[in-house]
């Protein structure tokens, strides 16, 4: 098991007098790594966008739900989680160690507060490894290079992108993200994706609004897509069943939410 640290710069890097989506999505799931800034922006949000706590149960559910099943039903042991965002019960590394405890995890975020909190992400079974790289999604050859310390680019790979792509805000540079890191994982890998859309068959339109509101407010900058734009990511690769879909639909168990304006799949490289 990797051990823990703080980077240096972190919590000189932690600005919080600005709401942060990470402590922001964590206030939403009911965690307590957040600020009154970031309460007080989150409760605008959902005032204007009253779907936006299902959006971020409905995507941490998602994610446990993928975990299990790539793990499970397609003995995968190896996790790259780009992305990673604040800890909470049931993270990547807990869901695939629970089921394999010689499961290989590597997180990726350049959230100070993530920065700060390392150390408890670090944690996982003698078994397996659980680590973490600080690197911008933007950068994906770092990420790469970083990972690679950890992970054994020759076996497949679950790639984990919930909820970042969205950070990303020009649609070509994303593709192109995608595509960099895909490129370096082998045939039977796996890219889980979920990403927020102004779809109106989803009820998407009401997130318009509030983003603009959230830009204006809060940081990083974020954008929604059409469910088109979102499924250009998965070019080259094979979906599985059911497709894409509301993340909340996708494999559902009962008590999952209702359908939520946020697409989720899973596909395979061939």
């Amino acid at each position: 098991m990797s051990e823990g640290h703080t980077p240096p710069d972190g919590p000189a890097r932690l600005n919080t007098g600005v709401a942060h989506n990470a402590r922001v999505w964590n206030y939403w799931i009911g965690g307590k790594d957040n600020y009154e800034v970031d309460q007080q922006v989150g409760e605008h949000v959902a005032g204007m966008f009253p779907l936006i706590r299902e959006i971020a149960r409905a995507d941490r559910w998602f994610l446990g739900r993928a975990v299990r099943f790539l793990a499970e039903e397609r003995g995968t042991r190896q996790f790259l989680d780009i992305g990673t965002g604040l800890p909470t019960a049931d993270n990547t590394h807990e869901i695939a160690q629970r089921v394999a405890p010689d499961s290989r995890i590597v997180y990726v975020d350049n959230d100070p507060i993530v920065l700060v909190h390392a150390r408890t992400l670090l944690t996982g079974t003698t078994e397996g490894v659980t680590d973490y790289v600080d690197a911008d999604v933007h950068d994906p050859d770092a990420i790469l290079e970083r990972a690679a310390k950890t992970l054994d680019f020759s076996r497949p790979v679950a790639v984990m992108m919930l909820g970042i792509l969205n950070f990303v805000l020009d649609v070509e540079a994303a593709r192109h993200i995608v595509r960099r890191i895909m490129a370096e994982v082998p045939s039977g890998s796996f890219l889980v994706l979920t990403h927020p859309t102004h779809d109106s068959e989803v009820g998407g339109e009401g997130q318009i609004p509030a983003m603009k509101f959230w830009n204006e407010n809060a940081t990083p900058p974020i954008t929604a897509r059409s469910g088109t734009e979102i499924a250009a990511f998965f070019e080259g690769l094979e979906l599985l069943e059911p497709g894409l879909v509301s993340c909340s639909q996708w494999r559902a168990e009962p008590g999952s939410p209702a359908v939520v304006p946020q697409y989720g799949a899973v596909a395979v490289k061939p």
